[in-house]
């Protein structure tokens, strides 16, 4: 877990962008009850390649609900929480198809296992995002998916 744990902050743009260290679960448990600050949004588009429709609709947000953020400064809590699920696929995207490029075109694209919908689609439940989890975990293992 704790190289998953580095992963993902580096996804969702480091200590700097997340305002504290996170050394363990319960840092990062406790940062995404606070609510990340907003700047973890554009940090994660831009490590991403998303656009921000791209990630409000993989988070199940409007666009509009993650402008309004700027102003407030944080994210709510449940924000938070899907922000950190769709940096854990991504930076388990990248881990397993080597490289961010290769990882969002994947990500993009539609997938049969999925029932043709693109993994970055699947991902606004926590359901879809372990299916899409276990494909990568295949590919990464020489698994067909």
């Amino acid at each position: 877990m704790v190289n998953e744990l580095h992963a993902v902050v580096r996804e969702l743009g480091g200590e700097h962008a997340l305002g504290r260290p996170l050394a363990n679960d319960q840092d990062l448990r406790e940062a995404i009850r606070e609510g990340f600050p907003h700047g973890v949004v554009e940090r994660l588009m831009q490590a991403s390649g998303l656009t921000l429709k791209e990630l409000a609709e993989s988070l199940d947000l409007s666009p509009r609900s993650l402008q309004r953020r700027r102003r407030s400064g944080r994210l709510a809590r449940f924000e938070s929480d899907r922000l950190y699920r769709l940096a854990r696929v991504v930076a388990l995207a990248n881990q397993s198809l080597g490289g961010a490029q290769r990882a969002m075109r994947w990500l993009k694209h539609p997938n049969r296992i999925l029932g043709g919908i693109a993994p970055l689609a699947a991902i606004d439940t926590e359901v879809g995002a372990r299916q899409v989890e276990n494909i990568l975990g295949r590919i990464a293992y020489g698994g067909v998916s």
